[in-house]
């Protein structure tokens, strides 16, 4: 069997930075051990798979994202990264909107220009218990810790953010899905390009150590710096190696995340 495979480096306009994602659309779904089985082939953080199907007089695309270890419940920029296939791609899709079903219920992405933005449930964070490994895993102590599906770990700069190096081993042992860390974001008066908060994600129990952009954790950095800053639209870098962009706003009980993306690879899988 033939599938084609697409690879898309989102959240970025330029190749080789943003989150790189695998898309393949097909005609119907294949095993979920063969769709494990080509995520851990295609070795990137997420690989997405969707499927168009016509129910009645209506067509609806259903998407489901997998890291090279599990399946996950929610992914922003490989979402980001199927819905640029089916517009720019694969030309499959009229107008600028397409609705896709997912565990995480109907996510919606709208073509703005040489943007697309996602519509995801928004998950502020809250109070909570701390494991015990996390500030251990993390080494400097972070002024704030909260979580939602991830932990929210909150430090005082960029720089402090830029010179984590966690223990992987200890943080896959903890709690959470994973580890979100975040600090407000440098001023051009401080020499380097503005934005209102940066942050960085860490989720080596799910087969990703250090994701480049992370979509799902500004569904709780959203509301989170929203309102720290009281602010509604905000500016965002995940400053990972590769390095990312968002522009983002607060919704309420859902978040808006915008960002661009570039072709990278088109081929064909055998299987």
């Amino acid at each position: 069997m033939k599938l084609p495979l697409y690879q898309v480096d989102a959240f970025t306009h330029r190749r080789f930075h943003g989150n790189p994602a695998a898309v393949c659309p097909l005609e119907q779904w294949l095993p979920d051990e063969t769709l494990q089985a080509i995520a851990r082939e295609n070795n990137l953080s997420e690989t997405a798979y969707y499927v168009r199907q016509r129910l009645g007089g209506s067509e609806q695309v259903e998407l489901r994202w997998f890291t090279p270890a599990v399946e996950v419940d929610l992914c922003g920029h490989a979402t980001l990264a199927a819905a640029y296939v089916m517009f720019a791609l694969r030309k499959e899709l009229d107008g600028d909107r397409v609705q896709f079903q997912t565990r995480s219920g109907a996510l919606t992405v709208e073509r703005d220009g040489n943007r697309y933005a996602l519509n995801f449930p928004s998950r502020p964070p809250k109070a909570c218990d701390v494991h015990p490994l996390l500030t251990e895993a993390l080494g400097p102590p972070p002024e704030i810790i909260m979580a939602s599906r991830d932990y929210l770990c909150v430090y005082p700069s960029e720089e402090a953010v830029l010179q984590l190096t966690p223990d992987m081993g200890k943080l896959a042992q903890i709690d959470r899905f994973a580890v979100i860390v975040t600090a407000p974001g440098s001023t051009p008066a401080e020499g380097k390009d503005g934005c209102d908060f940066v942050s960085r994600f860490f989720a080596p129990a799910q087969g990703v150590a250090e994701d480049p952009v992370t979509g799902s954790a500004h569904c709780t950095l959203i509301p989170y710096w929203s309102r720290r800053l009281s602010k509604k639209h905000l500016f965002a870098r995940q400053c990972s190696a590769r390095g990312g962009e968002l522009w983002c706003e607060d919704l309420g009980e859902r978040v808006r995340i915008s960002g661009q993306a570039a072709s990278y690879l088109e081929g064909t899988i055998t299987i």
